[in-house]
């Protein structure tokens, strides 16, 4: 018997959707306590990324860049099928505090969707005093 949950079917459709087509859709995830916010993107598109952070790298980097783009490949083959993961770049996970980690950087995300407590649509966004713009309607006397 199994303790895993089954997983979001919305969720999946949306991961779906990121996969099949140019698609990608800003969303926040609950994941066992913590809030992982980005914007979601294809398989295709994560490890085209990830092999372009490797290139330039070591002969064992390169070899592993040469693999993930194969990954890649291997993923737009795949387009229609069951969904099992989701990618997000441009991340910040929150655990329990207000500031995330990691605070800068574009940083690429894989999780499984079995694993994924609950989402909303939209990224959490660096609170930058707001307020300070001001309203555009303003009243005259």
């Amino acid at each position: 018997m199994s303790s895993v949950a089954p997983k979001d079917s919305i969720l999946e459709y949306f991961v779906k959707a990121a996969n099949t087509g140019d698609f990608s859709l800003d969303v926040t995830l609950n994941v066992n306590g913590s809030v992982i916010s980005g914007t979601m993107i294809s398989a295709k598109e994560y490890f085209e990324e990830l092999s372009g952070k490797l290139e330039d790298g070591s002969e064992i980097a390169k070899k592993l860049s040469e693999d993930l783009a194969e990954a890649s490949e291997a993923a737009d083959s795949h387009d229609g099928g069951e969904a099992n993961f989701i990618h997000l770049k441009n991340t910040r996970v929150y655990c329990g505090d207000s500031k995330p980690t990691p605070s800068k950087g574009k940083i690429l995300w894989r999780g499984k969707l079995e694993q994924i407590n609950g989402f909303f649509l939209g990224k959490i966004s660096d609170s930058k005093s707001s307020s300070s713009n001001g309203s555009t309607n303003k009243k005259s006397s």
